[in-house]
């Protein structure tokens, strides 16, 4: 006699119940995957929203601070586009494209199939969301937020930890690509 309500048979196991234990392990897998790719993007926000409320509390758009001479340096500025200011006419549509990105990776997380694309996908969605927190929350207004950035690359460009975090999440999946790849 079976219940419809847990899969068992009286007096024999169903196929349902030989198999719950690996589906059981591999749920917790999938959830400590996911969890460790929200831990990383947390930490991630965190350290990107901190160091731009420093940055706002200590350094002016005017002086630069040198780091290793002219190369790496600190100087506060606002950023309406992406890299070098690409797309500064188009501020609300980046953050549309920021928001969905962050949706996409939120799924991506739950889907991470080894620690390391979950460490990877954390570090692209926690540097996405800290970008996209400037463009809902800063001036000069929802959805049209300017970038706070400060770490001035020579006369280059000025970014943020978001950016450096991205690029590390970039770099991270590329490596995690190509070692399957050539395995």
């Amino acid at each position: 006699m079976t219940r419809p309500d847990d899969g068992i048979t009286l007096g024999r196991a169903t196929r349902r119940d030989a198999t719950s234990s690996p589906d059981r392990a591999s749920a917790r897998s999938r959830l400590l995957r996911f969890l460790l790719a929200v831990g990383v993007a947390a930490v991630a926000v965190w350290v990107d929203q901190g160091t731009k409320v420093l940055a706002l509390a200590r350094l002016s758009e005017a002086d630069r601070v040198p780091i290793l001479g002219d190369w790496l340096g600190l100087q506060l500025a606002f950023n309406p586009g992406t890299v070098m200011s690409l797309g500064a006419d188009a501020t609300w549509l980046l953050t549309v494209l920021a928001a969905a990105a962050s949706i996409a990776l939120l799924i991506a997380a739950t889907r991470a199939r080894t620690a390391g694309w979950a460490i990877a996908i954390g570090l692209l969605w926690g540097g996405a969301v800290g970008n996209l927190l400037d463009r809902l929350l800063a001036p000069p207004g929802f959805g049209r937020g300017h970038v706070t950035d400060f770490l001035a690359y020579g006369n280059l460009f000025i970014g943020n930890l978001a950016d450096v975090i991205l690029g590390v999440g970039v770099g991270l999946g590329l490596l995690l690509y190509l070692r399957k790849a050539n395995t």
